[in-house]
């Protein structure tokens, strides 16, 4: 047997039930030879790890726009954080860890510059509106690798469609979502103490009684909650899920950082200027799409030129879209030699 087979054996072995063996894939649209030593997710997320768009992370925004600190956390170091969780939950649960690592290194592949306020603004200028999950697989599916895509598995794709407001066909893909919400309340929790939006303090009592008082017991907590409640069914269909006590906390959690963190002004006092810049550039190449490069010129072609305007501008990084902003629309001084 190649080191493949014996994976795919000891997950017939271990695994539970309901887990998403990876011997039993609906597969690939293009189908591919199998690998001798990964499995089919171990490819996918081998394949995310290494493509373009995983790197760009790096420079994009998580909360805070172009912050000055080296410890405030990116897109990228986000996306790390929801593997280490989506794992954790997996492996107590016995569900298949590398589906969900594929998963959730995929899953803000699709993310706009400037966060959420970058995906705002694309919604609200593109005719059939922008959600980064949907474009997320076309990050995947038609613009990695110069327009081949990395032909992903079908259950990858669709965690990463699913990671925000529909449920996943496979438990691996739901606990990315769980993972995704443990992890972003409390590193923007982290984040706003860091740069003296909130203070531990100020988090409500009702709240840090049930969670903790700090990240490290928070995120114990929330992924305790859902390993001690275990797999139930729902409706005859299995699931996974907070105890209603601490799901009821984190729900009060969320509300607080809506309204300290999210919808404050000194946090997003930048947003408005990011918003006006990226409508600057999508107005810009809509006028022309010769402007943009060549692969994104072909799914204008193909898709038309909306779609392929946010395919270009929701690509760039916080730092590369104000680079080219300047690039294109502030004058340079002229000098006289």
């Amino acid at each position: 047997m190649t080191p493949r087979e014996q994976y795919e054996q000891f997950e017939k072995n271990y695994l539970c039930e309901y887990a998403c063996l990876s011997s039993e894939t609906k597969g690939r649209e293009v189908p591919a030879q199998k690998c001798d030593y990964r499995t089919e997710f171990q490819r996918d997320r081998d394949k995310i790890i290494h493509c373009n768009s995983f790197r760009r992370l790096k420079h994009k925004t998580q909360v805070f726009l172009s912050p000055s600190g080296d410890h405030y956390r990116t897109r990228l170091t986000h996306t790390l954080e929801v593997g280490q969780i989506a794992r954790t939950l997996a492996r107590a649960l016995r569900l298949n860890e590398d589906l969900a690592e594929a998963v959730a290194m995929g899953h803000d592949l699709g993310h706009t510059p400037f966060g959420h306020a970058g995906e705002r603004i694309l919604d609200s200028l593109c005719p059939d509106g922008f959600r980064h999950y949907e474009q997320g697989l076309r990050v995947v599916d038609l613009i990695e690798k110069n327009g081949k895509g990395l032909g992903l598995t079908y259950e990858v794709r669709d965690g990463i469609l699913k990671h925000t407001n529909t449920k996943a066909e496979t438990l691996e893909g739901y606990i990315v979502r769980l993972a995704d919400v443990i992890a972003y309340i409390n590193h923007d929790i982290d984040d706003s103490i860091r740069g003296g939006i909130i203070t531990e303090e100020d988090i409500p009592r009702e709240i840090t009684d049930v969670l903790g008082h700090s990240k490290s017991e928070r995120i114990t907590s929330l992924v305790g909650s859902i390993i001690g409640r275990g797999i139930y069914l729902e409706d005859g269909v299995p699931t996974v899920g907070m105890d209603p006590g601490t799901e009821k906390a984190y729900l009060a959690l969320q509300s607080y950082m809506s309204e300290s963190v999210y919808r404050n002004p000194k946090c997003k006092s930048e947003e408005a200027k990011a918003q006006d810049m990226l409508a600057k550039l999508y107005e810009h190449f809509c006028e022309d799409i010769s402007r943009m490069p060549p692969l994104y010129v072909g799914l204008a072609e193909r898709f038309g030129k909306e779609r392929a305007v946010c395919d270009y501008i929701s690509g760039m990084t916080d730092r590369y879209a104000i680079d080219l902003f300047t690039e294109l629309f502030i004058p340079i001084e002229w000098k006289v030699r």
